[in-house]
């Protein structure tokens, strides 16, 4: 009997174990787990307007960087991260087909595309554009996708948590991370 694909949990901190075995890269760096926390936090927000797809958005935060291999220019990575999470799928997450293509495609296209027709790819990028702060670079409107995250009060409070490196709590009290790790 083939598994309802769309009845399984998603365990992120079970996904994030997965990933963090094989990340190449500092935990405290500029796309490790502080950024990867904000851009869930993020992408919950938009959701909440956007009516995006909230598991492919959970998935997209904590998958989209995970295939780095530096912190500059690393143009593969986002389809590497869309490959892991094919590798991923059916043993620690289950998406039905049309949310997994969303995924993958989110992951695969977040830093060489503009936009999407597709809200839940929308608001996935946008998660990751609104913390752009993390390095100093103010999310500019135009370069986002959707109305809610355009509005210049949500760029505010994504910035400001971005610019101060803000690492949310439930990174420690639900990803069971400490931010000694990630500090």
């Amino acid at each position: 009997m083939k598994p309802d694909r769309s009845t399984m949990a998603t365990n992120i901190p079970l996904i994030l174990r997965a990933v963090l075995e094989e990340y190449a890269l500092p935990w405290d760096g500029d796309h490790g787990v502080a950024h990867w926390a904000r851009v869930y936090e993020n992408g919950l927000h938009l959701a909440g307007e956007t009516g995006a797809e909230v598991e492919v958005v959970r998935l997209f935060a904590v998958l989209h960087d995970s295939r780095r291999v530096n912190e500059g220019h690393d143009p593969d990575h986002g389809p590497r991260a869309a490959e892991f999470a094919r590798t991923l799928r059916g043993r620690l997450f289950e998406l039905p087909d049309h949310a997994f293509h969303l995924l993958h495609r989110a992951c695969a296209g977040h830093t060489h595309e503009r936009t999407h027709p597709d809200v839940t790819i929308q608001t996935c990028w946008d998660s990751d554009r609104l913390d752009l702060g993390r390095v100093g670079i103010t999310p500019h409107p135009s370069l986002l996708c959707t109305e809610v995250a355009r509005r210049p009060e949500t760029i505010r409070w994504a910035d400001g948590r971005a610019s101060f490196r803000k690492v949310p709590e439930f990174v420690r009290e639900e990803w069971g991370i400490e931010p000694d790790e990630i500090r």
